[in-house]
C-alpha cells in the first residue's frame, strides 16, 4: 500500500479520474472549491462527501510533490 501512495503514476491516474471527475461544464472539483471559498452556503453533507472523495487524490499529490522536495535536501 505504502508503494502505491508513492507511486507517481498512480496518483496522477488518480487526479486525472477521480479527482476531475466529472469533466462537463467543469471539472466538479473545481465547482465545489468555487462553491466553498463563495461561503457554502446551500452545501449539503452529500456535496461535503463529493468534495473530500474526489479531493483525496490532490492531497495525495500535494503530499508526494512536498515529500519529494524535502526529501531533495537531507
Amino acid at each position: 500500500m505504502k508503494k502505491l501512495l508513492n507511486n507517481w503514476k498512480v496518483i496522477g491516474l488518480l487526479c486525472l479520474t477521480l479527482g476531475l471527475a466529472p469533466y462537463y461544464p467543469e471539472p466538479s472539483i473545481w465547482g465545489k472549491i468555487k462553491w466553498i471559498s463563495g461561503g457554502a452556503k446551500g452545501m449539503g453533507w452529500i456535496d461535503w462527501t463529493f468534495f473530500v472523495i474526489h479531493g483525496i487524490p490532490w492531497i495525495l499529490l500535494i503530499r508526494l510533490i512536498n515529500k519529494e522536495f524535502t526529501d531533495s535536501f537531507d
